[in-house]
């Protein structure tokens, strides 16, 4: 070989396969969100139905999160066991068949049991989406990546207010579950072909596995889930959870609710309503879906630049905390577009706070371990989502005003912000 020549290796670029598989887990948060919020579209229209008030809506709501509960903990321990796309395909199974059955339900009893079935399989969706970055991205990538996956919620709730009441209008509100349930079932048949370990993968390049490899080795030792409960960034990250959670939980049940009666809209009473509730909808979750990938992109910015994860992380979170603050004042404003944009700032700086609070657990912890965290944190804050629902329903019950719902939503990401700070100053690997 002369002294000009180059080894293929040294010529190749590196591929971005790695990315290809953060877009399947948007598709999946998609899908999700879709199947999410069919509920919240259709809580007027359902309660001439099953004959609920604003106590018995959010007692739906609070099963469906203690569902989610136990499953987001219980799918966090046996994604760590059985790996990101075997524990990803059965959550996904089980919530897309129990989305579909929901068309099926006669009474509040049989809703309600389909919700919990919905509640059990979904919460396998984010430990299952954050152990696959953890295994396809480097450190200074994942809060991108996060992001970047994490839109997927935003673009499902996009699309629901669109396609749920055309296809109730349509063809009554069975369809609604019907249709999203069936057509969501391809994402498992490409899951299947696509995923692999990057080790594994043959559109990986030496170079892009070299990339998702930098990192420094994670300690082959599993590490028991009863102890994670005793370290304090199990905490960080749980707690944290408990508090922001339950505010996104209220924008996809009780927005569309708001929109409608501060706004004067029946969201069924024509293809007019339908259209004029759904587009504000989806222009909050379209800025959303900026925030969440502008989220992700600061830090991991930020780290590339120099700084530390630790700074790097809290500065971007506490930029986003201050974007949240308005949303103080939503209530007052007479104007649906001005509220829409509060609110809209609102969701985006939530999903830009969230995208940098997921990687959390694959800074603190070794790669074994993230999904039981991630696992743990869930659960934490759907028991927090469960508490706030049962909170909602009985000030609005009360009240009908959403105004101390929206101050509550503008105060607790500081909250968290300054338990993360607390419980892990420096984002130091956890000693387990």
């Amino acid at each position: 070989m002369s002294n000009q020549e180059t080894s293929p290796l040294e010529d190749q670029k590196a591929s971005n396969y790695r990315w290809m598989i953060c877009f399947l887990l948007l598709a999946a948060m998609a899908i999700n969100y879709v199947h999410r919020q069919t509920l919240g579209l259709l809580k007027n229209d359902l309660q001439h139905v099953f004959h609920w008030d604003e106590n018995g809506y959010a007692n739906v709501v609070f099963w469906f999160q203690a569902a989610y509960a136990i499953g987001y903990v219980s799918f966090g321990r046996i994604i760590d066991k059985i790996g990101a796309k075997a524990g990803y395909a059965i959550a996904f199974t089980l919530w897309t068949l129990a989305h579909t059955f929901t068309g099926f339900a006669s009474n509040i009893v049989q809703f309600t049991l389909a919700r919990v079935a919905l509640g059990l399989g979904e919460a396998g969706s984010f430990p299952a989406s954050l152990k696959a970055i953890a295994e396809w991205f480097p450190q200074k990538e994942r809060a991108a990546a996060a992001g970047v996956f994490n839109a997927g919620s935003n673009i499902g709730a996009i699309v629901a207010p669109l396609v749920v009441p055309l296809l109730t209008l349509t063809f009554g509100w069975q369809s609604a579950f019907f249709v999203t349930g069936l057509a969501s079932m391809a994402w498992l048949i490409a899951w299947q072909l696509i995923y692999k370990h990057p080790s594994q993968a043959k559109q990986v390049n030496a170079q892009e596995l070299a990339l998702i490899q930098s990192d420094p080795a994670d300690t082959s030792e599993k590490t028991p889930w009863v102890k994670l409960l005793f370290v304090k960034e199990t905490w960080a990250y749980a707690i944290a959870k408990f508090l922001i959670d339950p505010i996104w939980w209220f924008y996809l049940f009780w927005l569309p609710d708001f929109l409608s009666k501060n706004y004067h809209f029946d969201l069924k009473s024509s293809s007019v309503a339908w259209f004029a509730i759904g587009l504000p909808l989806v222009v909050i979750y379209l800025i959303s879906d900026v925030g969440s990938v502008i989220g992700g992109f600061v830090s991991s910015t930020l780290i590339k630049n120099g700084l530390s994860v630790n700074r790097a992380r809290k500065i971007t979170l506490l930029i986003f905390v201050l974007c949240v603050l308005p949303i103080f004042f939503v209530t007052q404003v007479s104007n649906m577009w001005a509220a829409v944009l509060i609110i809209g700032i609102a969701t985006a700086a939530h999903q830009a706070f969230s995208a940098n609070i997921y990687t959390l657990p694959s800074d603190m912890f070794p790669r074994s371990a993230v999904a039981s965290v991630i696992g743990i944190g869930g659960m934490v804050g759907a028991i927090g989502g469960m508490i706030f629902s049962k909170t909602v329903g009985a000030i609005l019950q009360a009240t009908g005003s959403y105004h101390i719902l929206f101050i509550i939503a503008g105060s607790v990401y500081l909250l968290a912000l300054v338990v993360v700070q607390i419980l892990s100053p420096k984002l130091e690997q956890a000693k387990l």
